[in-house]
């Protein structure tokens, strides 16, 4: 089986379908995806996302790129609902040095915030962090986080290898499939297996073979496939490795049902 570790299944582009992209997605080997929230406003949806699709897993979080939506009082919201719901990981949450005018210090204090919150619930992270990665690392070990996902993972070796070290996996998706992302598509071949999990950041990051077209979690399949031939392997090997890694990022998927 596979697990797709990011998918905003809850997007409005998926209004149409959603259903039916489930179901596709279970066909072509999804087992589980996990369903990051951006906003206070969506983890209602993403919460009942999972009551509809038990294979839907819910991440709560407050990301980076919506600070203008976010207010601190909902923090609190986001403490009460993990308090009630336990979701799988706080997330997406994180630092985004990337768009402009998005100001550092409101992001550094919903990550922080968010960061203790992880801590008092000793839940794993789900991590945005678009040329961020060296001041996101600086707050995983000053709040001794452990576990989680580096979403999207953009950076240097030297970069994977502290997000390693700290016991953090590394998101691979659509953007590796891509031949002329060489730095990527170089770590994704020579990066130790065992910290690798796969993504598609659906209905975002379209692999290659689709490009400007909304992006789906039955892609999956095909991105574990393109890791193979990266890594010289059998899609089988990527197929158990990375179920294993996700099931080891995000402890909480252990016990969760995998089919509807």
């Amino acid at each position: 089986m596979l697990i797709d570790t990011h998918c905003h299944l809850d997007a409005t582009e998926f209004d149409e379908d959603r259903a039916r992209v489930i179901q596709q997605a279970r066909h072509n080997g999804v087992a589980m995806i996990v369903v990051p929230a951006v906003q206070c406003s969506a983890f209602a949806a993403v919460l009942a996302l999972h009551q509809a699709h038990a294979m839907c897993m819910p991440a709560l979080g407050l990301h980076p790129m919506y600070i203008s939506m976010h207010q601190p009082e909902h923090l609190a919201t986001l403490r009460t609902t993990v308090a009630l719901q336990r979701p799988v990981a706080i997330g997406e949450i994180g630092l985004d040095l990337f768009v402009p005018g998005l100001d550092l210090n409101i992001q550094e204090y919903y990550f922080i915030e968010q960061l203790k919150i992880a801590r008092e619930f000793e839940l794993p992270v789900i991590l945005h962090s678009r040329r961020a990665n060296d001041p996101v690392l600086k707050q995983l070990r000053r709040f001794g986080i452990r576990h989680g996902i580096a979403h999207a993972f953009s950076g240097s070796q030297q970069q994977a290898l502290a997000f390693i070290k700290q016991g953090l996996k590394l998101g691979f998706g659509g953007a590796m499939t891509y031949t002329r992302a060489n730095n990527l598509r170089r770590l994704a071949a020579e990066l130790p297996l065992e910290s690798i999990v796969l993504e598609t950041d659906a209905p975002d990051m379209p692999p290659a073979w689709m490009p400007h077209q909304r992006n789906s979690p039955e892609q999956l399949s095909s991105i574990a496939n393109e890791l193979a031939k990266l890594r010289n392997c059998t899609a089988d090997i990527i197929y158990e490795s990375t179920t294993r890694n996700a099931l080891v990022a995000l402890p909480a998927l252990n016990g969760m049902r995998v089919t509807d």
